[in-house]
């Protein structure tokens, strides 16, 4: 008698907004989307942060204006705290920033530039179909950052060593590892930074890589 193949980790998801029309709204489309998926939610930082260690969700969405505790006033300046928090504690959580003040996100440009997961930036404003996209991406390991944070084309030198041994010497990611002395998933997150810092995002029907390596070659970072 063949072993039983494990069960399937189910995904989940945790959601963090103070107003609950908004977070219901939110976790009703993500759960028609990923009916599988197991949905938390938090309306304070506190209860976010022990969500968080107590469940270890794949994902985050979570607004920036929320309370710290139950019964304080919402803050910015408390989401980004506790946005910045999770970075440092969870480098491979994939985010999603679903906010009116995504501005404000400039101050986190730096962790935002380092962080290892998926991280993916939605106006509040905007449709919630809006977030599903967003959702999938992060999801996908994409980095997605509004224009007014991608001022000037920034590339680091790694990243145009990594542009030349994939679209110049016709590498592909496990060699390039090799030749870089990295991790392949190092190699994966050059490519999602590479792909924000030159406004190039999954679209259906098109390769990816490609899109990369035109606009690569527009902006002068490969011949």
């Amino acid at each position: 008698m063949s072993p039983k193949s494990p069960k399937p980790v189910k995904q989940k998801i945790l959601v963090v907004d103070d107003h609950e029309s908004v977070l219901d709204g939110t976790v009703n489309m993500l759960r028609q989307q990923y009916p599988e998926a197991e949905i938390l939610t938090a309306q304070t930082a506190e209860s976010a942060q022990k969500q968080m260690e107590n469940d270890q969700p794949d994902l985050a969405v979570m607004d920036l204006s929320i309370p710290e505790k139950l019964g304080e006033m919402a803050r910015t300046d408390t989401g980004i705290q506790l946005l910045r928090t999770l970075m440092e504690r969870y480098p491979t959580l994939n985010i999603v920033v679903q906010s009116a003040h995504v501005r404000s996100l400039v101050r986190l440009k730096p962790a935002i530039s380092t962080h290892e997961g998926g991280f993916t930036i939605v106006d509040k404003s905007l449709p919630l179909k809006e977030m599903l996209t967003k959702v999938e991406w992060a999801l996908q390991g994409v980095v997605y950052t509004p224009r007014e944070m991608r001022t000037g084309l920034e590339v680091k030198p790694e990243w145009l060593e990594l542009l030349t041994l994939a679209f110049q010497e016709g590498l592909q990611d496990k060699a390039i590892a090799e030749k870089m002395n990295i991790a392949e998933r190092t190699v994966r997150h050059y490519w999602t930074k590479i792909q924000d810092a030159l406004g190039v995002y999954p679209e259906a029907g098109k390769n990816i890589r490609i899109q990369t390596q035109m606009r690569a070659k527009e902006e002068g970072l490969i011949d």
